[in-house]
């Protein structure tokens, strides 16, 4: 098939290169909107106990949490005073008129609550919840905060909650992103001129980058139309597919350059780099999306978005890279070393041979592979070693800039407003309206338990298992609706704790009046529902990656210890990585490197899963270049130690270059205002570094120098399957003009 791509692209380049400009464009025009159609949040199980009482707290009772706050502080005096009280007021009644807001309540609305002003009376609140999904209520509040918030006079208003925190951060990574970009890309064009050796060749990988990035924002527009896609996955679809585009460009045009430097016509060169180079491609791409399609086992929608992402830039990105590439190079041919501004350079700095560095490398961590064993575990044991101390929670105010205005609502709600920091706890009672003596007695028994400070139902209000206040005028209507009841329990204890599983816990282990089921819904009972799923689901992911993995290695390989090897070297390497994202993030070491954030002592809990796939899939990209040509070397002499120094010295600087240039990308989303990105950026940087250098040159060879011909074991059934199935590496016999010396030549590709 890659043969035949290859003769499509010789004698139909024009063609081919024609319905992809056509394509391309097609494919651009759907991914348009894809910003507008994108949703914050993702991060509760929507069949999770807490997410189907929220829904009927919604539908049957139209109450819930609110989700969208103004904090109202004047300039001067207290909320008390006439002026401050009217804008309260006004505030409250615009609020209540907008479209999309299902309730509205404030310190100047009914009977006022002290648990809406601030003890010191310099700061009140509004409360309001809105209708619709996360993406409808999104919207709603995209088009009411603007209109609500700033200078009213001499009162500062500003918006905060649970939707408009979600709307902020998706704005925030939005212009985050398009800076990234912006400071990036220049920086990787000088570079991929520097990589791939002229300016010419340097185009390539743009190309491929253009169609894998594009198509893939074009599939999250599709697929946006029928679930909810979240925004943060754009993150993800810029740096993989630049990433992806450099990898597989790289290394088809190294080998075409190898080929053509061996005298072979443009056509020859292009079919063996296509059959050689072209399937290790292929092969990689199915590593790299087998990884990132395991997030779709998780009921999240904020990881499976990503699995969409991740999912369509590999797709796209080979396609780039075996249509639209090989036709590139069919046409320029020659050129391909145009406005090669680093000749001079290269003059007086020799080309890779089996001196080389990386083949020094090789052969020297060979000569004394225990010793570097031993160091380089011990190394990565002193990184993995935070990550035991991991405590995980959910993104929410703290997780963006501490100057955004959600985050300000959010500080002032747990040092202001403690009984509101917390959401407290709904309860829902379904199945039959139970009497009044039943009802109460839960409410005294659920007001017993650690955390709860009050529950307030339609008998009255609750606490420490005594009721302290009669039921207040219209409770009765307000709670029940002739099939069940509902009760609010208000609580001080932060959701995402041990406190707070514990609390959920405790409440859910009360057994319900007879005939009633129980659904307990707010932020602690959300954090425990998601924590159950992730973990329910993690198992799967876990073993569709490894055994997919282990398969498609072994297919790769025809060995048994090698994916075992890569398995193993590649976990290690990813909690290393963890390990210093908890150093950072959790315990707030070296902030100065990463920017300013809030040290909640807790890490984003989908991120290290999100990590885990990405990272996984493209250290499997690296490992099968790497083996590929290890195995092409082993095949053709039968040497393990001169096939490793070789494969090392063939990609080595292809890998590290490639590894470079993707790093660069998500180094760049250090500088978002979102935590959970910066920590992607960073972690997957500091992987992606730690992967091509230290994995790739120093375990790899020690280890495969220990094993030996063991490398390269297989039982007899799995030698029968791989010979039949597997993937040959058979290198290309020399052409007859070659000279005798020109087994190993240069590789400008390199540079």
């Amino acid at each position: 098939m890659l043969s035949r791509l290859a003769s499509l692209a010789v004698h139909r380049r024009r063609l081919v290169l024609i319905l992809s400009t056509v394509g391309f464009i097609l494919i651009t025009a759907v991914s348009g909107p894809v910003m507008n159609v994108l949703s914050a949040g993702g991060y509760t199980n929507p069949d999770a106990e807490s997410s189907v009482a929220s829904d009927i707290l919604e539908d049957r009772f139209d109450t819930g949490e609110p989700d969208f706050i103004l904090l109202v502080t004047p300039r001067q005096g207290t909320v008390d005073d006439p002026e401050t009280a009217r804008v309260g007021r006004e505030l409250t009644e615009e609020l209540r008129d907008q479209d999309g807001v299902a309730s509205v309540t404030s310190y100047w609305s009914g009977r006022r609550s002290a648990d809406l002003r601030a003890e010191d009376r310099k700061a009140a609140l509004v409360l309001a919840r809105l209708s619709g999904d996360d993406t409808r209520a999104e919207k709603t509040a995209k088009k009411i905060a603007p209109k609500l918030t700033g200078e009213r006079d001499g009162v500062r208003v500003v918006s905060g909650g649970g939707t408009e925190a979600n709307r902020q951060a998706s704005e925030r990574v939005e212009k985050d992103l398009l800076r990234a970009e912006g400071v990036a890309v220049p920086i990787t064009l000088v570079l991929l001129v520097l990589v791939f050796g002229s300016g010419m060749a340097a185009l390539l990988p743009l190309a491929v980058a253009g169609v894998s990035i594009v198509g893939s924002l074009a599939l999250l527009t599709v697929i946006a139309q029928f679930a909810p896609v979240s925004v943060f996955a754009t993150n993800l679809t810029t740096a993989l597919g630049l990433g992806l585009a450099i990898d597989y460009s790289l290394f088809i045009v190294s080998r075409y350059r190898e080929e053509r430097g061996k005298g072979r016509d443009n056509a020859t060169a292009l079919r063996i780099s296509m059959t050689t180079a072209g399937r290790t491609v292929l092969f990689s791409s199915l590593t790299v999306l087998l990884s990132l399609a395991a997030l779709l086992v998780f009921p999240l929608y904020y990881l499976t978005s990503f699995a969409y992402a991740g999912i369509g830039v590999v797709l796209f990105a080979v396609l780039g890279a075996l249509v639209v590439l090989p036709a590139l190079l069919a046409l320029i041919g020659d050129r391909i070393d145009k406005f090669d501004l680093g000749a001079a350079l290269r003059r007086r700095k020799p080309e890779a041979t089996e001196d080389g560095f990386w083949h020094r490398l090789a052969t020297g961590v060979m000569r004394r592979p225990w010793p570097v064993l031993t160091v380089v575990l011990l190394a990565l044991a002193v990184l993995v070693a935070p990550f035991t101390q991991a405590s995980y929670g959910l993104p929410d105010d703290r997780s963006m800039a501490k100057d955004a205005d959600a985050a300000v609502v959010g500080q002032a709600l747990r040092e202001d407003f403690p009984s509101l920091a917390g959401a407290g706890l709904d309860i829902v009672l379904d199945g039959r309206l139970p009497d009044d003596r039943a009802l109460s007695g839960y409410a005294q028994r659920v007001s017993r338990v650690a955390g709860i400070e009050r529950v307030d139902t339609a008998t009255g209000s609750f606490a420490e298992g005594r009721q302290v206040a009669p039921p207040v005028p219209g409770a009765e209507k307000a709670f029940t609706d002739g099939k069940g009841a509902w009760m609010s329990a208000k609580t001080e204890t932060e959701p995402y704790s041990e406190a707070g599983e514990k609390m959920v816990a405790d409440v859910r282990g009360i057994s319900p009046p007879s005939g009633t089921d129980a659904k307990v819904a707010g932020l602690a009972a959300g954090y425990v529902d998601t924590m159950d799923a992730l973990l329910a689901a993690l198992p799967y992911a876990l073993l569709i990656i490894g055994v997919l993995t282990f398969v498609l290695l072994f297919l790769f390989t025809g060995s048994v210890l090698i994916p075992v090897k890569a398995i193993v070297l590649n976990l290690l390497s990813l909690t290393a990585t963890f390990g210093a994202m908890v150093f950072v993030f959790q315990d707030g070491h070296l902030r100065w490197l990463v920017g300013d954030f809030t040290v909640t002592g807790q890490i984003d809990v989908t991120t290290p899963i999100l990590m885990f796939c990405i990272i996984f899939g493209l250290s499997m990209d690296y490992e099968v270049f790497l083996l590929s040509r290890i195995r092409e070397e082993y095949d053709r002499t039968g040497d393990n130690t001169l096939a490793v120094a070789h494969g090392l010295e063939s990609t080595g600087r292809l890998i590290t270059a490639a590894a470079g240039l993707l790093a660069l990308f998500f180094i760049a989303l250090i500088s978002a205002g979102f935590t959970p990105v910066k920590i992607l950026g960073l972690g997957t940087a500091l992987a992606i570094l730690m992967d091509a250098a230290v994995i790739r040159g120093l375990l790899v060879p020690a280890f495969m120098r220990l094993a030996g011909r063991a490398n390269w074991w297989a039982p007899a059934p799995l030698r029968t399957v791989y010979r039949k199935f597997g993937f040959h590496h058979e290198a290309p016999p020399e052409p007859a003009t070659a000279q005798a010396d020109a087994r190993e030549p240069a590789q400008p590709a390199a540079r």
